[in-house]
């Protein structure tokens, strides 16, 4: 298992902080860009565990996904 870095933000709580409005389910955080950690197999598998804790159909947005170098 290798570990990754989730750049991920929510496009919709974008919006919201744009017109000056608070999402009605998260808070305004999440108009940024946020740096999640997650251990998975591949990147493939990064992306899956991301998308079903953040789903796309919610607004949420990966912008990178990451490999974290291990050092020994």
């Amino acid at each position: 298992m290798n570990e990754y870095e989730v750049t991920i933000y929510n496009k919709q709580v974008r919006d919201y902080v744009r017109d000056d409005k608070k999402h009605p389910q998260y808070d305004s955080g999440w108009a940024d860009q946020r740096f999640l950690m997650i251990v998975a197999k591949d990147a493939d598998d990064a992306r899956n565990i991301i998308r079903r804790r953040h789903p796309e159909h919610k607004g949420f947005v990966i912008v990178d996904i990451t490999q974290v170098p291990t050092y020994q």
